[in-house]
């Protein structure tokens, strides 16, 4: 029997260290044979954390979920006896299973079934093959990069980029009398809602080395840096054992495999700046400078890291690329759409009944994603929008539900595919809250003023106009790329969402219910019993009324903190 404790951050800030450490304690006590206990990163079922697979002796996977330090006790019952009817509560349901199986998992195919601190394990499950392929055939740079341009594989971080063409240019641009040239991955996820980067470092980091070494190859580079964000402390760990343990096995360092081609890996831990995304601030930042895009031409390709021909991709499109090479361009490239091809990951989150990571072939629709995988919106209420692309992104909403995954056709909605950020909304979101949330996250500016005065019920005739004014002036004279698509979640609310805001200026009322300034609490004078419960949880005393006979809220005492409303057990106390 194996018992694999399911590690990544999901995991263990919902107390999978816990269920570790009590297993642990119970197979040091009576040390029983045939027993293993282990480690995986997340699996992407991040709403079913902790999770313990179970492995018979046959080697079938018994999933067990929801787990806690309460539980290590049967479940070692279960593993020394062999009466696995001991965990059948804790075994996961036919339709939550669901969620793996109508997935396509290439970028996260290793993620929760490796032990990503066991570069053994890797090269069990066929890691560091194509690393060795392209180096034992003595593949060129152009045979290596002729695969990723069959394959279609475009930048997973941002814009879509042709990997290929990116790779092509660092390749050919002529390096100072030091030969140097850098290769780097952008691992600075930082827009809201979006976890793909941390979970695959967390999860499978061989790959990521594997991915870059094969980038190196094509470009000449015999230096990779990782820029990762300080705030994913365990990513950087597992990071930095594997590093060592690849240049420990040869796989890293000088004279790779016993070839000519040489190439070092480090990390530098970045300080949070979303800006430092944008892969000109992210090379700023790198040489110890403030975070700020510069201006191009020159691209990084011909003076980037201390203006030496660098290359920049982010974690999933490094992950893509040894799959590539051992299963050939054209496999990935028979997945997905016509300009979109294999597949993407997608952090799925917000009013959704099954949160997690979602990797699934472009072409794929978005209805497909967050109803068939997601299991739709949690509490039974309805779908409004979904936000693509984080920050800059846009809000999508009911009625483009069969839009596909496609880096196109997602553009025409207003969104952007971006890292993968997928954030679900329900008919409780406020469209207009959600605009000024996601500007304040990337500027305090004019913009974030009037939004401001709009969700506070000060909003004016004419602001709307004075938003999409300065939304397009930003686009058009934006330095990056950053502040070009900075104010689509303002443009795409207002596009299909205009409505909530002429509710709020004209009307001073938030449909949704959700801006303190534009509601006010009242209790149904028919539903309330007089249990008293909603006057016991007001901090303020607003609200008066007889045991047994129907409440009231004073209006001029509310501070709009919504206990009462929880507090109620008979919907009594509503919102207008």
């Amino acid at each position: 029997m194996r018992l694999i404790v399911g590690e990544g951050s999901c995991g263990l800030a919902a107390g999978a260290g816990a269920v570790h450490t009590r297993l642990q304690e119970l197979l040091a006590e009576a040390n029983p044979t045939g027993v293993e206990l282990g480690i995986t990163g997340c699996n992407g079922m991040c709403f079913l954390e902790p999770i313990v697979d179970l492995y018979d002796d046959e080697g079938a996977l018994h999933r067990l979920v929801k787990v806690q330090a309460k539980d290590a006790d049967k479940i070692y019952q279960a593993a020394t006896t062999g009466d696995l009817s001991l965990v059948d509560g804790l075994r996961i349901s036919a339709e939550d299973a669901e969620f793996l199986d109508k997935q396509t998992r290439i970028a996260l195919r290793d993620c929760g079934i490796i032990d990503p601190e066991s570069i053994d394990d890797y090269l069990a499950h066929g890691g560091y093959q194509a690393i060795t392929k392209i180096l034992a055939e003595g593949m060129s740079q152009e045979n290596v990069i002729h695969e990723i341009d069959v394959a279609g594989l475009r930048g997973r971080g941002g814009a879509g980029f042709p990997t290929a063409f990116k790779w092509r240019a660092a390749r050919d641009a002529k390096a100072d009398e030091t030969g140097q040239k850098y290769l780097i991955c952008n691992a600075d996820e930082g827009d809201p809602g979006a976890f793909m980067d941390r979970a695959v470092i967390e999860g499978d980091p061989h790959s990521l080395i594997e991915g870059m070494l094969i980038g190196a190859y094509c470009i000449g580079a015999s230096e990779g840096i990782v820029y990762v964000r300080a705030e994913y402390p365990l990513a950087i760990i597992r990071l930095r054992k594997a590093i060592e343990d690849a240049t420990a096995r040869g796989y890293l360092g000088d004279n790779i495999l016993g070839s000519d081609f040489s190439c070092t890996l480090r990390i530098k831990a970045g300080a949070g700046a979303f800006v430092c995304g944008e892969e000109t601030a992210l090379i700023e930042s790198l040489e110890g400078k403030r975070g700020m895009p510069r201006l191009k031409p020159p691209f990084p390709a011909q003076a980037g890291y201390w203006l030496k021909p660098s290359n920049i991709n982010n974690v999933e499109t490094y992950a893509n690329v040894a799959w590539i090479i051992v299963n050939g361009g054209a496999a990935y490239a028979a997945m997905g759409t016509e300009n979109s091809r294999g597949t993407k990951v997608f952090a799925l989150s917000g009013k959704i009944r099954r949160g997690g990571l979602v990797e699934v072939p472009m072409g794929t629709t978005l209805r497909e994603v967050i109803f068939d995988i997601g299991g739709g919106i949690r509490n039974g209420k309805e779908f409004k929008a979904v936000q693509l692309g984080g920050p800059s992104g846009g809000c999508v909403p009911a009625s483009k539900l069969d839009t596909i995954i496609d880096y196109a056709e997602l553009s025409a909605t207003g969104a952007i595919m971006g890292s993968g950020g997928m954030v679900v909304m329900d008919e409780s979101t406020c469209m207009v809250g959600m605009a000024r949330f996601f500007l304040d996250f990337t500027a305090k500016e004019r913009m974030l003023e009037i939004l401001s005065r709009v969700v506070d019920g000060k909003g004016e005739e004419g602001d709307i106009e004075k938003l999409e004014e300065l939304c397009y002036a930003i686009k058009d004279g934006a330095l990056c790329g950053l502040g070009q698509t900075a104010p689509n979640p303002v443009l795409t609310t207002i596009r299909y969402f205009r409505d909530e805001f002429e509710a709020h200026i004209a009307e001073h009322r938030c449909p949704a219910g959700e801006c303190r300034e534009l509601i006010t609490y009242y209790i149904d004078q028919d539903k309330c019993v007089g249990c008293t419960a909603c006057a016991r949880q007001c901090p303020v005393q607003a609200i008066s009324g007889e045991r047994k006979s129907p409440h009231k809220i004073d209006p001029t005492l509310c501070i709009k903190c919504g206990n009462c409303k929880t507090a109620c057990r008979f919907g009594a106390v509503q919102v207008r």
